[in-house]
């Protein structure tokens, strides 16, 4: 990628990594993580990767090198299948206490012996370096010793052409998500079969898409007129049985003309890399369409959502008074990050929103 989209993802908090060469060998990569961690992969003169470094911001606010982990291997063969004769691991704590762990490997790579344990106590400043700022990579530079390679007086960072693939995920063929028929799937052939979920009540004029047993403070959500309208499932029928791979609201009876992602307000569709997507985060097998104004009570959830979730694809949470109901479905096999696709007309207006569980392929490929 571009400097210019790295510094982007630095800046918000997104994984990227950059090539530390000289003379066209590589001498280190370094991956920057969420929460503001790093990870070092260093390499030797022979471009083998010899040791890798995890970096933990530390309350001074520097990075501790938290783990260190080096290799010994006894050939190029051995380097090849990963089996290495000595493994050093040294972590360090956040105030000093230091374990160096030395494991040896026999020829099939299965240890020979218990691994020699080191514990002591050590200044934890010598294990801190700067947190840098996206392009001061010279505060890596000083570990580069680790593997003899003598640390350059500048570090020049360079645009290199490569590949960036075809963007973020996009939405192909959404519609035949809920078109009943035959479809191809990884598993073999299967069935397309929409199915009614019910009516869903918008009175605050807010979609909310969540997990019902994870709603933040900031949930994802869509501006949508008031009112109610209807929720229709899309269950993909195998030999193993029937699971959920979409959900829909329907506003408007008009075919959508356009599909984008839901967004949150600091997202930003150039950050993602090929085939990726901002989306709906579910932890309990579970996803659901709500009004922002309704809350749902975590003790009910078992009783009332996750056991009828067993044996049916969907329930209704009825409000109480003026309060909306929710609709929660199985979110299609379970846990993950989910794509929401807002189907827009021509003129703008939200015609319908799909959540999609991608068990197959919405524009019809395996």
């Amino acid at each position: 990628m571009s400097s210019a989209l790295a510094a982007r993802k630095h800046a918000a908090g997104i994984d990227y990594a950059v090539l530390l060469s000289t003379r066209e060998r590589p001498l280190a990569v370094v991956e920057y993580w969420p929460g503001r961690m790093w990870r070092v992969y260093m390499y030797d003169d022979r471009s083998w990767r010899m040791q890798t470094i995890d970096f933990t911001p530390h309350g001074t606010g520097q990075l501790l090198a938290r783990r260190n982990t080096r290799w010994q291997f006894s050939g190029e063969q051995e380097y090849a299948y990963g089996k290495w004769d000595v493994q050093e691991t040294t972590t360090v704590s956040p105030d000093g206490l230091v374990e160096v762990k030395s494991e040896l490997a026999g020829p099939s790579g299965a240890a020979t012996e218990p691994p020699h344990v080191r514990r002591f106590t050590a200044p934890v400043e010598g294990f801190l370096c700067p947190a840098p700022e996206f392009g001061d990579w010279q505060v890596f530079v000083p570990f580069l010793a680790q593997q003899g390679h003598e640390p350059a007086a500048d570090v020049v960072l360079n645009d290199v052409s490569v590949d960036e693939g075809s963007g973020p995920l996009r939405a192909t063929g959404i519609e035949r998500l809920f078109t009943p028929g035959s479809c191809a799937t990884p598993e073999g052939p299967a069935a397309v079969e929409p199915v009614d979920a019910g009516v869903l009540r918008i009175p605050s004029g807010q979609l909310v898409i969540s997990d019902p047993g994870w709603i933040d403070e900031t949930p994802r959500a869509v501006a949508v007129p008031p009112g109610e309208y209807p929720v229709t499932l899309s269950l993909l029928r195998t030999v193993h049985g029937a699971d959920v791979a979409a959900a829909r609201v329907t506003f408007l009876d008009t075919p959508p003309h356009a599909w984008e992602m839901a967004l949150l307000p600091d997202e930003d569709m150039e950050l993602l890399g090929e085939g990726q997507f901002y989306g709906v985060g579910v932890d309990t097998g579970t996803a659901a369409f709500l009004d922002a104004t309704r809350t749902v009570a975590e003790d009910i959830l078992d009783e009332n959502v996750f056991l009828p979730l067993n044996s049916r694809v969907s329930v209704e949470l009825p409000g109480t008074g003026t309060e909306p109901n929710v609709i929660a479905f199985r979110a299609g096999e379970g846990d993950g990050s989910y794509p929401v696709w807002i189907g827009r007309t021509e003129d703008g207006q939200v015609g319908s929103v799909v959540i999609d569980f991608q068990l197959h392929s919405a524009d019809g490929e395996e």
